[in-house]
C-alpha cells in the first residue's frame, strides 16, 4: 500500500479558501444529506442528482418524483455528491493535497473556475463513452483528476511524502511527483478497459477526460509569474531538517526559534 499524504511545495497567497469552500460543501451535502438516508432514499437521490447520461441525452425520462432538478444541472449535482464514506474521504484528500497549491498558482476565481470546467468535461467524457447508459454518476473525480494535472505540469519534481507498509516494511519516503502522480496515470489507462465493459463502478472516462481538460487549461488560468515544470522546493524536506538537527548548525537553529 502506498498513500501520498504530504509536499513540501510553500504557498505564497494565503490561505486556500476555495479549496476549503469545495471540501466543506461536498463533506455537508454527504453527511448532511446523503448519510441520513435509508438504502432506497439513497438510491433515489443518485437518481435524482447523479449524472445518467441516457437522461441527459434525452433517451431516456425519470419519473416525475425523481426529477427534482433539469438534467443539465445534474452536471453540477453529481460533482458534489458522493457514493460513500470512503469515496468523499480519498477525493477531498486528495483535493486537499494538490488543490491548495494549484489554487495558490491560480487565484481563487480561476481556480474555481477552473475546477468546475475540469468536472464538466469529466463528466461529459464518461457521457459520451455510452450516451445510453442509465447509471448515475456521483462524485468530484473529473475535476479532483484535472487539479492532480495542474500540479503535474507546476510541479513534477515536487516531493510528496508517501507512506508504505508491503508486507513487514512499513515507512515513509519522499517520493517525486511526477512518478507519484504518474503511477496514478498509469493506474487510471490499465483499468480503462475493464471500466468500458462493467456498468457501473469507477468512471475512468470521467477521471481522463478532466485530466486530459486539466493538461490544457493550466497554462491559460496560471497567474502569469508562475512557471510550469518548476525545480522542487527542497531536495528532500523531512531528511534535510534531520541533518541539520544532527550537525547542530547555529544558523539553522536560530532561524526555527524565530
Amino acid at each position: 500500500m502506498f498513500f501520498p499524504y504530504r509536499d513540501d511545495n510553500p504557498r505564497h497567497h494565503g490561505p486556500p479558501l476555495a479549496t476549503f469552500a469545495i471540501i466543506g460543501i461536498c463533506t455537508a451535502v454527504y453527511l448532511l444529506v446523503q448519510l441520513p438516508l435509508g438504502p432506497h432514499e439513497g438510491q433515489a437521490y443518485a437518481l435524482s442528482f447523479g449524472f445518467i447520461p441516457a437522461v441527459f441525452f434525452g433517451q431516456a425520462e425519470l419519473v416525475s418524483e425523481l426529477a427534482r432538478v433539469p438534467s443539465t444541472a445534474t452536471l453540477v449535482t453529481s460533482m458534489f455528491s458522493h457514493g460513500g464514506l470512503l469515496h468523499l474521504v480519498g477525493n477531498m484528500w486528495f483535493l486537499w493535497l494538490y488543490g491548495d497549491n494549484v489554487e495558490d498558482a491560480m487565484g481563487r476565481f480561476r481556480y474555481l473556475l477552473f475546477f468546475l470546467i475540469c468536472g464538466l468535461a469529466g463528466t461529459l467524457a464518461h457521457g459520451l463513452v455510452d450516451p445510453a447508459s442509465r447509471v448515475p454518476l456521483v462524485g468530484a473525480s473529473g475535476a479532483i483528476s484535472g487539479v492532480i494535472a495542474a500540479y503535474l505540469l507546476i510541479w513534477p519534481r515536487a516531493n510528496i511524502r508517501v507512506f508504505y507498509w508491503l508486507f513487514i516494511f512499513i515507512g515513509t519516503i519522499n517520493v517525486p511527483a511526477f512518478l507519484v502522480l504518474g503511477l496514478w496515470i498509469v493506474e487510471q489507462l490499465f483499468a480503462l478497459p475493464a471500466a468500458m465493459q462493467a456498468q457501473g463502478g469507477i468512471a475512468i472516462v470521467a477521471h481522463l477526460g478532466g485530466f486530459a481538460t486539466g493538461l490544457a487549461l493550466t497554462p491559460f488560468l496560471k497567474r502569469r509569474g508562475v512557471k510550469l515544470f518548476q525545480s522542487p522546493h527542497s531536495a528532500a524536506f523531512a531528511r534535510s531538517r534531520t541533518r541539520t538537527l544532527r550537525r547542530g548548525s547555529v544558523p539553522e537553529v536560530r532561524r526555527k526559534r524565530d
